[in-house]
Order: C-alpha cells, then sequence, then structure tokens
C-alpha cells in the first residue's frame, strides 16, 4: 500500500500576506527571506510554510482558506488509493527539479497537495 510519510507543507491565504509574514517574524522569528515562504529542514527534504494572497486560485477548486502538502513514497498510487476510496483527483501529475505533485478534495472539500520528492521527472 502506498502511503503517507510526513508533512511537506502548510499553506494559507491572507488579506496581507507581507504585513502577516512580517508579524510572524517579529514575534516568532520566521523569516521568509525574499521567498514566497519558508522552508524548515527535516530530514533529506523540508516542510514549506507559505501565506498566499486572498484571492490566489492556486488552493482551488476548495473554498476553504488552507491547503497542507503530505509527502508520500508513491504518488500513482496514493492518487489511485484516494480515487477508489471516492475523492475527487485534480489535475494532473506535475513534474518538477524537487519531485513530483498531484492533488485532490477530500470528503469535507479540502485540496491536499501530494508530494513524491524522491521521484525523477
Amino acid at each position: 500500500m502506498a502511503k503517507v510519510l510526513g508533512v511537506g507543507g502548510v499553506f494559507f491565504k491572507s488579506s496581507n500576506p507581507e504585513a502577516l509574514y512580517e508579524w510572524y517574524q517579529e514575534y516568532l522569528g520566521i523569516d521568509n527571506g525574499d521567498g514566497p515562504g519558508v522552508a524548515f529542514p527535516h530530514g533529506d527534504n523540508a516542510v514549506i510554510w507559505s501565506i498566499f494572497k486572498q484571492d490566489s486560485r492556486y488552493f482551488a477548486p476548495s473554498r476553504k482558506d488552507f491547503m497542507f502538502n503530505l509527502v508520500v513514497d508513491d504518488l500513482v498510487g496514493v492518487l489511485s488509493q484516494i480515487e477508489e476510496g471516492g475523492g475527487t483527483l485534480i489535475g494532473d501529475i506535475e513534474c518538477f527539479e524537487n519531485g513530483r505533485f498531484g492533488w485532490f478534495m477530500d470528503p469535507d472539500g479540502n485540496k491536499v497537495e501530494l508530494w513524491e520528492p524522491d521521484y525523477e521527472c
């Protein structure tokens, strides 16, 4: 059975991401530098924490203001299991230099991003 290995990221929306990043930096020491998010090292990978603009369509078709990323050992296998379980797959698998990604909607309408980091595209 294909499975989740951990959390790869937490993403949420804000009406003013820049100000919210500044607040987190001042009061929690989280520095996003010049990037659109923060990478917290975790083993061979990182957990990404990122604030999106309120009007971002990246979370669509979900109507929620958050999305999370799960690291998986077999993206195709996990997506097949999700579809078999009644989840709705979104879009096509996409490959990048850091692995491949897929998306689905869970039964509560949350969009979830899946990441297979050790896959060479």
